[in-house]
């Protein structure tokens, strides 16, 4: 205080904002280094849904705060699941789209048409949430094109839908996505096909396979897929059945396979020559003219008397004349017709292709020479041995010389693998290093803050409240002669006006020394 009390108004007032600067300071860079970590909550897409959401974070006492030009809410990251978890138990979200729960504010006396509205925007509604749940989906709409029953057929027409997907950046959706999203939205609505479902993306691009006629000749996502995964298959197979003799390092196998996809479906009657001995008799038809019974003629016991022979093709059996015997009985005439209707012989036969069949293989395998730890060089393989490899891989790929099938083994030295370098990646590029930057960044500015505050306004004041003041006795003030309480004086002038005294009365001065020497006693 006696240091402080020697200082001029303004050193006093310059300490006293210099150490209020510093406490600020040093508290505000504490608090700035406590700040809790903020994390993404929900990206606004319906400013609706936001003003709900902040509403909501608002009556819950969440501290929140706003990014990416406020298309953003973030809260801080040790509330963020929860919070997420509290909200959604709301219904928020809502993505600025109805679902089913449109239909739980249905009122009383609603039109048909209007209700059969409510459900169409429900159903879409719900169907674009089920395409935002996608991770590569940012948003997403669905426009359903449902026509009226009617009971002509010829005015029957059939429902379609568009989707249209709103991607995030640099994301983009695989074709058997494309494809699960047309599956998910055809399955949602009564007698929709696939084939009138479309996708878009937000660019207008139609990224929805369509059936066209001028590519059924070539092959699609799956298709292709399916072709890899069968040559992908043979070479493990070759691989596998050469790697017990060579080393799994020291064999490679490319097989390029040749897949029918076309579907046949034939049919085929087959019609066999008629008759033949076992063929079955369908109807038969006989009919007889005559007037009485034939007569006997010729002689008796001969062949004339017998009948006539049956008929054995199948067209119609001529009459067969009665033979003349004699002449009374020549004038009777008999006549036989028969029809026989025999099966027609007829084979069908139904015929239909396996899609995917394999038409023709051609297998290329190259080996390794062999490595002997004793010879500096790796040696070729043997003729013996590459023909034992050859027949091997010729089995394992199942080779069919009539189907066109090729294989092709060589056995070549193989060139040792380069190092593969990976190029660092640039610093401002790396996310971890630029957080270290940050805080390290954070607390040096709290430090050249404090030290500037120190060097200009705290440092000239305590080196001012250091310097030696004059002496001072021990006791400030004392009590004079008179009774009253007077400033102490110093030892120089005591010791002044002791020497004044000595000049003015020194045999005052010398009785005084003496009673000292005597210790104050009187008589002594």
């Amino acid at each position: 205080m006696e240091a402080f009390s020697r200082l001029a108004p303004r050193q006093k007032v310059i300490g006293m904002v210099g150490v209020a600067l510093l406490l600020a300071v040093l508290i505000g860079g504490w608090l700035w280094t406590k700040d809790p970590p903020y994390s993404l909550l929900f990206a606004i897409q319906d400013e609706k849904d936001g003003g709900q959401i902040v509403a909501a974070l608002s009556q819950q006492n969440i501290p929140y705060r706003f990014s990416d030009g406020g298309r953003s809410i973030l809260v801080p990251q040790a509330v963020v699941h929860d919070t997420r978890l509290k909200l959604a138990s709301q219904g928020l979200p809502k993505g600025g789209l109805v679902g089913f729960e449109l239909m739980e504010t249905q009122k009383l006396g609603v039109s048909q048409f209007a209700e059969q509205v409510n459900y169409q925007r429900a159903l879409e509604g719900e169907l674009a949430r089920s395409v935002q749940s996608l991770a590569a989906v940012r948003g997403a709409r669905v426009h359903l094109a449902i026509p009226k029953q009617t009971a002509f057929l010829r005015d029957d027409q059939k429902a379609s839908a568009s989707v249209l997907v709103s991607l995030h950046p640099g994301r983009t959706l695989e074709p058997v996505q494309v494809a699960g999203i047309v599956n998910l939205v055809a399955s949602s609505v009564p007698q929709l096909n696939a084939l009138n479902v479309s996708v878009i993306d937000q660019e207008g691009k139609l990224i929805s396979q369509q059936r066209d006629p001028s590519r059924d000749a070539g092959l699609d996502a799956t298709q292709l897929k399916f072709v890899r995964e069968v040559e992908a298959d043979y070479s493990k197979r070759i691989e596998a059945i050469l790697a017990p003799l060579v080393g799994s390092r020291n064999v490679r196998a490319q097989v390029t396979a040749d897949l029918d996809f076309s579907q046949i479906d034939q049919v085929a009657e087959t019609y066999k020559p008629n008759p033949t001995p076992d063929t079955a008799i369908r109807s038969q038809q006989t009919a007889e003219v005559g007037a009485g019974a034939p007569a006997a003629a010729g002689i008796p016991g001969a062949l004339s008397n017998q009948p006539p022979v049956p008929a054995t093709a199948p067209l119609t059996q001529p009459a067969v004349p009665a033979i003349a015997g004699g002449g009374a009985n020549s004038s009777n005439n008999f006549t036989r017709n028969a029809t026989i209707n025999y099966e027609v012989d007829k084979t069908i036969r139904h015929t239909k292709g396996v899609p995917g069949s394999v038409r023709r293989l051609s297998v290329a395998v190259v080996v390794n020479h062999r490595q002997d730890p004793t010879k500096p060089k790796p040696t070729p393989l043997t003729a013996v041995e590459l023909t034992q490899i050859t027949n091997l891989a010729r089995e394992a790929m199942g080779f069919n010389q009539s189907r066109g099938d090729t294989l092709n083994v060589a056995n070549a030295p193989f060139t040792p693998p380069e190092k593969e370098v990976v190029a660092d990646a640039p610093l401002w590029a790396n996310q971890e290093l630029i957080s270290i930057l940050k805080e390290l960044a954070r607390y040096l500015l709290i430090a050249a803050a404090a030290y500037w505050l120190w060097t200009r306004l705290l440092k000239p004041v305590f080196e001012k409240l250091m310097e030696p003041g004059p002496p001072r006795t021990r006791n400030e003030f004392e009590v004079g002669a008179d009774g009253m309480m007077h400033r102490a004086r110093g030892y120089d002038e005591k010791l002044a006006d002791a020497r004044e005294a000595a000049k003015k009365d020194p045999k005052a001065v010398a009785n005084m020394i003496k009673e000292w020497v005597d210790g104050g006693e009187p008589g002594r």
